[in-house]
């Protein structure tokens, strides 16, 4: 079947895609997006997070055709004009990185909150960082990262 959807504001198109095929497996090998990332397939870790019509979703269980004309957004679609998004800048300042492999999951599910909710609480953060596991950090620094964000975001950074 042939799939067209929208990707980070892109028109895009993906031919003979099995009906089983996951919206991740279409990403990244198919459109050659390897940010987000396939580690259980199962939507228990959260490091294959999209937007999916603005609804963070584990593009694992995602089929492909579900897709289908529908706008998805990707960790490298977070940025614009070749920038980073402002939360991927406080991950970076912020040191929230180590591995790096949970990482696009917690920026799209993070940007996603701060979009909704531009002054959280902890609270409010883990909640939206709750389906999302990090096996380096200790989310210390995760939280760090997003309290950051928030904070140029209000500031006008």
């Amino acid at each position: 079947m042939r799939v067209r959807f929208t990707v980070n504001g892109r028109p895009q198109e993906a031919d003979d895609v099995w009906e089983g095929e996951s919206l991740l497996y279409v990403l990244r090998e198919r459109l050659g997006l390897p940010g987000s990332k396939n580690a259980c397939e199962q939507g228990e870790c959260g490091s294959c997070t999209v937007r999916l019509d603005g609804v963070p979703v584990c593009s694992c269980l995602v089929a492909a055709g579900q897709a289908e004309g529908r706008e998805v957004v990707t960790v490298e679609g977070l940025g614009e004009g070749g920038e980073l998004a402002p939360v991927q800048q406080a991950f970076i300042d912020a040191g929230a990185v180590q591995c790096g492999f949970c990482t696009p999951g917690l920026l799209v599910a993070a940007d996603d909150m701060l979009q909704r909710n531009p002054n959280p609480t902890d609270e409010d953060i883990r909640e939206a960082l709750s389906g999302n596991l990090c096996r380096c950090t200790g989310y210390e620094k995760i939280m760090d990262a997003v309290r950051l964000a928030a904070a140029r975001q209000s500031e006008g950074v």
